[in-house]
């Protein structure tokens, strides 16, 4: 018989392994941070104002994800309650060069940065004499490198002094078991990490790491491991036309420096314009004054952040509620149920699953049913983007689960299945 193929090895990510993730709004001092944040949250947290370090505390808000499929699904049931999926966005104070060594807020700025898990990067490439720059003039190539060399020098400081507690732990360890193999082989990795950053000059989120690698640098938490939005804040007449003088420049910077990561246009002064017109009908026909392929940017740079995080979504619905729940692309079943109760995590068996696209083209859950297309799925279920029902419509077949009747969520199918006497 020919040998077993080896199963293939499931590569870790950087990050924390959590579903609730967090962007921050990152930048210069007067770039359009605070702005952006008002206007994506709705709000009047983040402290606008022109001059630097407007904001010194972060704001913090849960920003709904568009989506079409969560829309639909609402359309069909009507329900009493809706409860789209939600990104947690933090609007950080302004960074200058010099950060890394303490200069401006510089301390407080790396803390609040290393506390996200994403970052929305803002760009500021419009002129305007009334809003003052930081530095002086109006660069973005120059603002782009004072981030990106700030962030790296502390996560080149935060290294080094891992990697003297590496070597200290190492050399008092012995040679025998495999915690005291661990700690050798730590040392090499901090090693190529501390290379990586200082040598090569590159972002640890653009290294090839193994998965050992990867469980020291998620430990390290540092800050250019994040996935990183490039928005970059355009003047009005420059967004609704789709063309700046910076655009191509900063395009070649990213694909040089970070290739890989996105860029997304946007109009601060558009936003705040539409926003304050009160509606959403209200902004649409606004923007058809604009130009016939005039768009707002702040759903595409919500999705952004929330796919930038490999955050997806499930459904559940009913009479009672439409609701989509955020998880980490990859989890299993009793995980996500999880995250609706734990009792649901602990009592799992398995779930009845069907597929948003099923359930739209043939119109009903009786005829997803009837053309067998809905399934059955067990512990080892990977969960999918667009799953509609199989968590919250548990299939419970153990007993002594009262403690879950309490629980509201009667608008879901299969509740009334569960055995809980």
């Amino acid at each position: 018989m020919p040998p077993k193929k080896a199963a293939p090895v499931e590569k870790i990510r950087l990050g924390r392994p959590s579903n609730n993730l967090k962007m921050g709004i990152v930048g210069l001092p007067n770039v359009g941070k605070s702005s952006l944040f008002n206007v994506i949250a709705k709000c009047d947290l983040g402290k606008a104002a022109n001059f630097p370090y407007a904001t010194i505390e972060p704001e913090e808000a849960r920003v709904p994800v568009p989506d079409e499929r969560f829309k639909w699904l609402c359309e069909q049931y009507k329900p009493k309650s809706e409860i789209p999926a939600f990104l947690t966005c933090i609007d950080i104070a302004g960074l200058t060069a010099g950060a890394s060594t303490g200069a401006g807020l510089g301390n407080a700025f790396l803390s609040n940065v290393r506390s996200v898990d994403g970052i929305f990067q803002v760009v500021r490439a419009f002129d305007d004499a009334e809003v003052i720059h930081v530095e002086g003039d109006v660069n973005p190539i120059r603002d782009m490198e004072i981030i990106s060399t700030e962030l790296r020098l502390k996560d080149i400081e935060w290294t080094e002094k891992a990697l003297d507690l590496a070597k200290k732990n190492a050399r008092s360890a012995g040679n025998n078991s495999l915690e005291d193999r661990k700690k050798k082989e730590e040392v090499a990795i901090i090693e190529k990490i501390l290379k990586h950053l200082q040598e090569d000059n590159r972002d640890v989120r653009k290294g090839d790491w193994s998965n050992a690698e990867v469980d020291v640098l998620n430990e390290m938490n540092l800050l250019t491991a994040k996935n990183v939005v490039y928005l970059v804040n355009l003047s009005e007449k420059d967004y609704v036309r789709k063309k700046n003088k910076w655009l191509p420049k900063i395009h070649e910077w990213i694909q040089k420096n970070n290739p890989g990561d996105l860029l997304i246009p946007f109009s601060v002064s558009l936003e705040e314009r539409l926003l304050q017109l009160g509606s959403p009908e209200a902004e649409a026909e606004e923007l058809k004054t604009l130009g016939p392929n005039v768009t707002g940017a702040l759903g595409k740079i919500t999705k952004a952040g929330y796919d930038g995080l490999d955050l997806q979504r499930y459904f559940t619905a009913g009479a009672d509620e439409v609701r989509a729940w955020t998880f980490r692309r990859g989890i299993a079943a009793p995980a996500a149920a999880g995250l609706i109760h734990t009792d649901f995590q602990k009592k799992f068996v398995c779930g009845e699953v069907m597929a948003y696209e099923d359930l739209k083209e043939l119109g009903s859950e009786a005829a997803v049913k009837a053309a067998g297309k809905q399934r059955q799925v067990g512990k080892t279920y990977v969960v999918q983007d667009g799953d509609i029902n199989g968590y919250t419509a548990i299939a419970i077949v153990r007993r002594n689960v009262q403690a879950l009747v309490g629980y509201k969520c009667e608008g879901a199918i299969g509740i009334d299945d569960w055995d809980y006497d």
